[in-house]
C-alpha cells in the first residue's frame, strides 16, 4: 500500500474517533474534535498531491478519496444536524448532489467517458471543510447561517455545472 492511499485510509479512521470525541462532551471535546477534523482535511489535499506528484495513483485511490472525503464532511454535517445548528433540508441539498453526481459519473462510465473532478467541486470541498472548522470556533446562529449558505450555494452551484458541462452524457431523447 502506497503513501497516498495509507493518508486516505488515515483519513476513514480518523472519521469515528472524530465522532466519539464529539459525543463524549468532554471539556473541550469540540476543540479536539475540530483538531481531529482539521487534521483529516488536510490529508485530503496531501494524499491527493502524494498520489499525483510521485505517481501513486490508483483505482482504490481514485474510489476511496472521495469517499473518505464525503464521509467526513457528513460526519460532521450529520452532528450539526443532530444539535440543531445546521437545518436538515440543507444537508439533504448536499447528499442529493452527491448522489446526482456520482449517478452521472457512473453514466458516463458506462459510455467509456471518465468525467473529472471539477474545479467548482474543490472550491465547494474546501468551502465546506473551512465552513465546518468556522462553525466549531464561532458556534453562533449568524455564523451558522452564514456557513449554510455557502455550502448550499457552492453545491448547487458545482452540481448544475456538473450537468451543464457533461449533457451530452446524458440520453435525454430516451428518457
Amino acid at each position: 500500500m502506497n503513501t497516498a492511499n495509507k493518508l486516505t485510509l488515515s483519513r476513514v479512521v480518523m472519521i469515528p474517533l472524530f465522532l466519539v470525541v464529539l459525543y463524549l462532551g468532554f471539556p473541550y471535546s469540540q476543540y479536539v474534535a475540530l483538531a481531529i477534523f482539521i487534521l483529516a482535511s488536510i490529508t485530503d489535499f496531501v494524499d491527493g498531491y502524494i498520489a499525483r506528484h510521485y505517481n501513486q495513483v490508483t483505482d482504490f485511490g481514485k474510489f476511496m478519496d472521495p469517499l473518505a472525503d464525503k464521509l467526513l464532511v457528513m460526519a460532521a454535517m450529520l452532528w450539526f444536524v443532530e444539535t440543531g445548528r445546521f437545518p436538515a433540508w440543507a444537508l439533504l441539498i448536499v447528499i442529493a448532489r452527491e448522489f446526482a453526481v456520482t449517478a452521472l459519473r457512473l453514466i458516463a462510465v458506462e459510455r467509456g467517458r471518465v468525467i473529472a473532478a471539477a474545479w467548482s467541486g474543490k472550491i465547494k470541498t474546501a468551502s465546506t471543510m473551512v465552513g465546518i472548522c468556522v462553525m466549531f470556533v464561532f458556534p453562533n446562529v449568524v455564523v451558522d447561517t452564514v456557513v449554510m449558505a455557502i455550502i448550499v450555494l457552492t453545491t448547487l452551484y458545482s452540481g448544475v455545472e456538473y450537468f451543464i458541462k457533461n449533457r451530452d452524457v446524458m440520453d435525454w431523447k430516451n428518457m
